[in-house]
Formats: C-alpha cells, structure tokens, sequence
C-alpha cells in the first residue's frame, strides 16, 4: 500500500508534561543543552550541536537515534529558543523537515510543569507508508516523551537544580 496523501497530520501531535522541581531557567538550560538528552531518552545519544553553534534559532545539532534495532543520525535546526520559556528544534530543518520536537515551561509552585510536544509537519516514507505505521509512530514517540519527562523530573529531583551537574 502506497503513502496516504489524505492523512490528517493535526491527529499526528501530541503534548505530555510533568512537574520538574527546578525553576524554568534552569529546566530551559537543561532542555537547550542538547547533549545532555541522552541523560533522559532512551531513543537519542551523542547529541551535539554544530562546532560553535548553542541554543539559538538557526542552529544546527546532530544526534544519533535508536528505534527498534534499527540506528540512524538526524540533522535537526533550533526554530525556538526562548529562555525560561520555550524551545524547539525540527528534524530536518525549518525549510523542509518532518517532525517538530518542542519544549514548553511555565511556573508551577517552587517548579516548572514542562510540557513536551511532537509534530508530524509532513509525511515521509522513512516514517512509515500506511496512516497505521504514522499513528504506531506517534503513540511510540508519546511514550518516549512520557519516560523521557519522568527521567528529567527524577535526574533533577536527585541533583538538585543544577543544570551543570554531569
């Protein structure tokens, strides 16, 4: 069966959230320190950004990805970086890319509820060839956000809010 060019792509999103016990500014510096996401995700590794590129819009990172046995590399480019506020990056690049990945923050008593979000901005083959294979892909990227949220909260609950501890 071929790709459906009928898919509605406003189905393919979803927004998880957790409470963090640290301030926006300092979950916004662990969130934009891309490298660090290997600390919470179990899809994502060696992740950095450009050589002198950092969390601004424009700039480019690389990262290494694993999903069911199979590995790959991304190019993805910052689209938002809002200290304290928000964040987001598109695999692909802002011009022609497939899947926007974003960060929300907002105060919450001594906290932050972060809030992580996904987009399906266009379909591509690498993601699947049925409208099954693109929900089966977002449902699997909801969970990972969902362990990903939980392991940011945990991490910074047992580091206490410094963002530069290793």
């Amino acid at each position: 069966m071929g790709l459906m060019n009928d898919i509605d792509l406003t189905e393919l999103t979803f927004t998880r959230q957790a409470w963090v016990d640290a301030s926006p500014a300092d979950v916004y510096r662990l969130v934009s320190d891309v490298s660090a996401i290997s600390r919470w995700s179990l899809n994502a590794s060696a992740v950095a950004y450009d050589d002198g590129a950092g969390p601004e819009v424009g700039a480019w990172f690389s990262g290494h990805n694993r999903k069911d046995g199979k590995e790959w590399t991304t190019r993805s480019q910052v689209v938002k970086a809002d200290p304290g506020a928000a964040f987001a990056f598109v695999v692909g690049g802002a011009e022609d890319g497939i899947v926007e990945w974003s960060w929300t923050l907002r105060d919450q008593g001594r906290g932050t509820v972060a809030e992580q979000s996904w987009r399906l901005l266009r379909t591509d083959p690498v993601l699947g060839r049925t409208r099954a294979d693109l929900v089966a892909l977002r449902d699997y990227m909801a969970v990972s956000a969902e362990t990903t949220l939980t392991a940011l909260a945990e991490w910074v609950t047992g580091q206490g809010s410094r963002p530069d501890t290793p």
